[in-house]
Order: structure tokens, then sequence, then C-alpha cells
């Protein structure tokens, strides 16, 4: 598990019950396994296949990601402020790595 190649932005407060906007960002070559490099040598595939978000432990987002997706994946979603917290980013590539990044909300 690693936090250094990846992003997030969470505000720091929020009321309860209010609408949060959540924005993250990992850094991933995303290879689709059709491009080749300067020998002729095809790249192998390494794809992020499972985004997860947790707040508090409850899951609050999930995304498949695939082949479409460019290097570097950014996602914006939105989750409901219900308590003071953390929230969990996890980030599942097809070579068995997980990213995860935390942020804390205080909700008053």
């Amino acid at each position: 598990m690693q936090e250094r190649n990846a992003r997030v932005k969470v505000p720091e407060k929020a009321k309860r019950g209010e609408v949060i906007q959540i924005r993250c960002m990992v850094m991933h070559p995303m290879e689709n396994g059709y491009r080749f490099d300067t020998q002729g040598t095809r790249i192998p595939v390494h794809l992020i296949h499972t985004f997860i978000c947790r707040y508090n432990g409850e899951e609050v987002f999930r995304a498949r990601l695939g082949t479409g997706m460019a290097a570097n994946p950014q996602l914006s979603f939105h989750t409901v402020a219900t308590e003071t917290g953390t929230l969990e980013f996890q980030w599942h590539d097809d070579d068995g790595n997980v990213t995860t990044a935390h942020a804390r909300i205080e909700v008053e």
C-alpha cells in the first residue's frame, strides 16, 4: 500500500447532510497493451481495474476502470457528509498492487 502516487481533494469541513464533491487522481501508466516501445516491443497491459472510496469504513463509491482510461486517471464524484471521519481511497491494479490515500473531513 502506498500514498505517494495519489492525490485527493475533499472539503476540510462540511455541514451534516451537505452534498460534497470529492476529486482524486492516481499516478499510473494505464497501459492498454496496444502500444509499442522504441524497439518495437509491445508494452504489456498494466491497468487499474477497480477504484473504491469508503467513508468511515462504509463503501460510498466504486468504479470499474478499463482500457479507455487515460494515464493518471482522475475521478470526481459526490457523497453526503454524514459525520466527522476519514475517507479511504483504494486503486487496485492488475499486478495486484493497491494504492491507498486517506482524507479527513469534519462535519458540523
